[in-house]
């Protein structure tokens, strides 16, 4: 019993410690103009290796409601599989020509697709055969922490051990060229606030043709 009893009390002080050196990560993201940047994918990869365990989502899912792929981005991570669902009024046909991942199947209102799994780290520009103005991302992270900003350009990456990090930010209206570099973050205590600006222009659709062209 004694042996229990200690056992317990070490898983205790065990995961209070790890509570202990693992913050929040605030993140607030911009554009040039100072106005939120909805549906920024950003992500955490440490400094020193190895990496811990992706806390990354294994499985996403993409819904199609008003010929509209719903959310425009999602995160996944290497190795992670995507769902597709139709609850919109007529049938789809969804591809995607992206070197990260090529396929192609229809699916009918009310139906949901068998996985897709995402083996290639990237991004993966999805469309609509049937409706020309349906785009999504898939953001395949390989990186252990990432997270989609919110209509305020907000996000939350929660569990970060403390440590020395760098952050990278991705968005479908990203300048050609324009892919900004690492940002470096030091993580430590409870909380840590991190703000990005991007230089965005165009439309998602635009990127969505910049990808498929491979020259994104």
């Amino acid at each position: 019993m004694f042996h229990k009893l200690l056992s317990a009390a070490a898983g205790a002080f065990a995961l209070a410690a790890t509570s202990a050196t693992a913050a929040t990560v605030d993140v607030a993201v911009t554009d040039a103009n100072g106005k939120p940047a909805a549906n920024t994918v950003v992500t955490l990869a440490p400094d020193v290796q190895p990496a811990p365990a992706s806390h990354v989502a294994a499985r996403v899912v993409i819904d199609q409601q008003h010929e509209t792929f719903l959310p425009l981005v999602v995160v996944v991570r290497k190795g992670g599989e995507a769902v597709f669902t139709n609850n919109d009024t007529t049938m789809h046909q969804v591809y995607s020509f992206s070197s990260v991942k090529q396929f192609q199947f229809e699916i009918d209102r009310g139906q949901v697709s068998k996985p897709v799994v995402f083996d290639k780290s990237g991004v993966a520009a999805i469309g609509c055969n049937i409706h020309d103005n349906m785009v999504a991302y898939v953001f395949v992270a390989d990186a252990p922490f990432a997270a989609v900003t919110d209509a305020l350009g907000h996000a939350q990456i929660r569990d970060v051990p403390d440590g020395a990090w760098h952050a990278a930010a991705w968005h479908p209206q990203l300048r050609i060229g324009k892919q900004p570099a690492p940002v470096a973050l030091a993580v430590s205590g409870q909380q840590t606030k991190l703000s990005l600006t991007l230089a965005l222009s165009g439309t998602p659709m635009a990127g969505m043709s910049r990808m498929h062209k491979s020259d994104y």
